[in-house]
């Protein structure tokens, strides 16, 4: 069995690259397109590869622009963390993209209906947070039209933007997305706030280290899938987050 992971197109690949990702795409995976963090026990790759592996998947990790810095929040929505964080963003009048988990918008319908009522983006994220090299073709089908009707039920609104759990894509995953003609969108910085460990001043260093035009900065306003009670210290983290984003100069915008 094979497939292309051009699926508007079915020539052979024109780069050797591209043939490496053909071949991977045959296989039923492709690498996590994602600095910064990397599967238990997956092999690496050297650096300089990501950025052109990316642009030959059409996976963004940068603003459509190249200018300003986007702010991003996954695995919602979340009965406390989102309120709060929509609480701090009206405060510092930010705008911000969720990319939501179609099981806890089942969990919590009201709340993605009053993110867009605040103004922000709503993204696809994925119906159970699941690692995608985990799942056959047709669990992530399954689960990407779960999640879709879960938050158009909720929202009235159909994604434009995708992002998989982990940052780790399939080619189903991102022949899905193409067809939909979603944008498969990553992150340059995040706060690594799900973590046990992590305090609000671990997040801010992370989350804040190297910004710059362009930058898309990754947090999380629920804690399902994460340490107990982690969204908390991202509640606390933000408002200095958005401070020293400030302090740089750089206009806040969507992605």
């Amino acid at each position: 069995m094979s497939f292309s992971i051009y699926p508007h197109d079915h020539r052979s690949p024109a780069s050797p690259l591209a043939g490496t990702l053909a071949s991977a795409a045959m296989a039923g995976y492709v690498l996590p397109a994602l600095a910064g963090s990397w599967p238990v026990g997956f092999p690496r790759s050297p650096a300089p590869i990501w950025p052109a592996l990316r642009a030959a998947l059409g996976v963004e990790d940068h603003t459509a622009t190249g200018a300003g810095w986007a702010l991003t929040f996954d695995d919602g929505p979340h009965a406390q963390g989102t309120p709060a964080v929509l609480d701090v963003l009206a405060g510092r009048g930010v705008r911000a993209t969720f990319f939501l988990v179609g099981e806890q918008v089942l969990r919590n319908p009201v709340i993605p209906a009053e993110i867009v009522a605040a103004g922000h983006e709503i993204g696809l994220h994925c119906h159970r947070h699941r690692n995608l090299l985990r799942l056959a073709p047709w669990q992530v089908r399954e689960d990407v039209a779960r999640a879709q009707a879960a938050i158009e039920d909720a929202t009235g609104i159909s994604p434009a933007l995708y992002r998989p759990p982990y940052g780790v894509l399939n080619a189903t995953a991102l022949r899905l997305a193409r067809r939909a003609g979603r944008r498969t969108l990553l992150w340059t910085h995040w706060g690594r706030d799900w973590e046990a460990r992590a305090t609000p001043e671990s997040i801010l260093a992370r989350a804040t280290d190297g910004v710059g035009e362009g930058s898309i900065l990754l947090l999380h306003d629920a804690d399902d899938y994460s340490a107990p009670g982690s969204w908390r210290r991202t509640v606390l983290a933000l408002p200095r987050v958005l401070d020293v984003l400030a302090e740089h100069g750089i206009e806040a915008v969507m992605p």
